[in-house]
C-alpha cells in the first residue's frame, strides 16, 4: 500500500505543468488584453495552489498507520479535494468581478494571434498531464490525482472556449463578448468547484462504497449459501484508496471453531481478489441463535 508514496512524482509533473501554462496564458493576456484570457491565467494559478496542495496531501496519505491513525491516513485526500473546489470557487469570483467591471468599460484586444497561438499551446500541455493523471489516478485509485486531472481537463475546455470567443471577438470587432466569455468560464468554474467540494464532503462523511463495487461484494458472499452460510449487516465505506468492508457471516452451529474461522478465510481471500485494496472484518455467528440478529443495525440493542 505505501508504495503509493511515489505518487509525488505526479503531483510534481502537475505543479511543474501550472507553473509552465500560468507564464504562457499570463503572456497570452499581456498581448491581447483580453479579460477572457485572464480569467484562463486566473484559473491556471488555481491549478499551481492545488498542485501544490496535491503533493502534500500524497505525501501524508502515503504514511503507514500509527497510533493515532491505525486505518492509515488515506482520508487526507479527501481534505485536498475540498480545499482545491474552495480555491476554484474564488477564482471564479475573482473572473467574474474582472468580466463585470470589463462589461462596462470595454477595450478593442490587440496582437490576438500571437495570444491565441501561446493559449492552444497551454491549453496542449494541460491536455497532456490531465491525460496522464487521469490515468494514475484510475490505476492507483487516487481522490486527489483524479480531481487534479478533472480539474486540467475542465481548464483545456475553459481554454478552448476563450480561444474561440476571442477569435470571434477579434474577427467581429464586438468586444463585449470578450467579458461574456469570461463569465461564462466563471459559471464553468463555479461547477466544478462545487463538484470537488461535494466529493470531499462525500468521501469525509464514510460514503458507501459504489453499487457495481457491492455487487461484487454480494457476489462473493451469496456463493457460499449453497453450503449452508448466510450473512447480515454487511456494511461499507471508503476512506480514499482504501476501501473498508464488515460483514457478520452465520453458520451452522454445529460446525467447529476452526471450520467456521476457515469459511471466513476463505470470504476474506475472494473480497480482496474481486477488490484491492481492500480491508475486510468479519464476525462469526451461529446461524440457530436467535440473538445473531440483534446486531443488524450500526448500534446493537440488547433486550
Amino acid at each position: 500500500m505505501y508504495e503509493r508514496r511515489h505518487l509525488t512524482r505526479y503531483a510534481w509533473l502537475s505543479i511543474a505543468t501550472a507553473v509552465l501554462t500560468i507564464g504562457l496564458k499570463a503572456a497570452a493576456y499581456f498581448l491581447t488584453g483580453s479579460v477572457g484570457l485572464l480569467s484562463d491565467a486566473l484559473e491556471s494559478g488555481v491549478n499551481l495552489a492545488a498542485a501544490i496542495l496535491a503533493l502534500v496531501t500524497l505525501t501524508v496519505a502515503a504514511q503507514p498507520p500509527d497510533e493515532e491513525h491505525a486505518y492509515g491516513h488515506d482520508k487526507a485526500e479527501y481534505f485536498s479535494g475540498g480545499a482545491e473546489g474552495t480555491l476554484i470557487l474564488f477564482a471564479a469570483v475573482t473572473i467574474a468581478v474582472s468580466a463585470i467591471q470589463r462589461l462596462f468599460n470595454p477595450q478593442p484586444l490587440e496582437q490576438v494571434g500571437l495570444g491565441l497561438a501561446i493559449s492552444v499551446v497551454a491549453a496542449l500541455c494541460n491536455l497532456v498531464v490531465a491525460r496522464i493523471l487521469l490515468q494514475a489516478g484510475r490505476q492507483y485509485n487516487s481522490v486527489t490525482l483524479t480531481a487534479d486531472a478533472h480539474h486540467l481537463l475542465a481548464d483545456v475546455w475553459t481554454s478552448v472556449g476563450v480561444v474561440l470567443g476571442v477569435g470571434v471577438v477579434a474577427l467581429t470587432g464586438w468586444t463585449i463578448l470578450d467579458p461574456l466569455i469570461a463569465v461564462a468560464v466563471a459559471g464553468q468554474i463555479v461547477y466544478w468547484g462545487f463538484q470537488l467540494v461535494r466529493q470531499a464532503v462525500q468521501g469525509l462523511m464514510d460514503t458507501a462504497l459504489p453499487a457495481t463495487e457491492m455487487e461484487k461484494v454480494v457476489a462473493v458472499l451469496e456463493r457460499y449459501r449453497a453450503r449452508g452460510v448466510t450473512y447480515h449487516a454487511l456494511r461499507s465505506r471508503q476512506s480514499g484508496a482504501r476501501r473498508f468492508v464488515s460483514v457478520h457471516i452465520q453458520v451452522p452451529g454445529a460446525w467447529s471453531v476452526q471450520r467456521g474461522h476457515g469459511v471466513l478465510e476463505e470470504i476474506e481471500r475472494e473480497l480482496r481478489q474481486a477488490l484491492s485494496p481492500i480491508s475486510v472484518f468479519t464476525h462469526l455467528e451461529p446461524i440457530e441463535d436467535p440473538t445473531s440478529w440483534r446486531d443488524i443495525s450500526l448500534l446493537r440493542q440488547d433486550e
